[in-house]
């Protein structure tokens, strides 16, 4: 019913992963520290929403970083964009990315979508949890990039 270039396929879709990761803030804002939820499923570790929100944060963000083999898994198997020295470092925003391996599938300039990392590293990168309690949402969403 789906199949071609049907939009809405994938299991990776940066999109509703950043209303994701921005629901769970909101909320661990409200909840605090006190609420808790198992993180991953079936591992037995609690969680507060803040950590459950950088979990997620940083296995997106780990799609584009290089490995221990130092391969991108946004690049998948291929070899040329893996080890060519002048390609290896184009990093592709696809469109969405495979559940398992991080490999990007569909369209592979969806820099409006799939650049939000970006925006999770920043978020991640320069926010204190007890800093989102004290501060509140806005102190996420509303602060320009380069405030620290």
């Amino acid at each position: 019913m789906f199949g071609g270039n049907s939009n809405w396929r994938g299991p990776i879709w940066m999109p509703i992963n950043m209303l994701v990761v921005r629901a769970l803030l909101s909320f661990y804002g409200y909840f605090g520290n006190t609420f808790q939820v198992e993180c991953p499923t079936g591992s037995g570790r609690q969680m507060n929403l803040f950590e459950v929100a950088r979990e997620i944060a940083t296995r997106l963000t780990r799609i584009f970083l290089r490995d221990a083999r130092g391969c991108r898994p946004v690049l998948g198997n291929l070899a040329k964009f893996q080890s060519d020295p002048h390609w290896k470092d184009n990093i592709l925003f696809h469109e969405y990315f495979h559940g398992d391996t991080g490999a990007g599938v569909g369209a592979s300039h969806q820099t409006g979508w799939s650049g939000l990392v970006a925006t999770l590293i920043d978020i991640f990168g320069n926010l204190d949890p007890a800093q989102l309690l004290e501060q509140g949402k806005t102190s996420v969403f509303l602060r320009k990039p380069s405030e620290t």
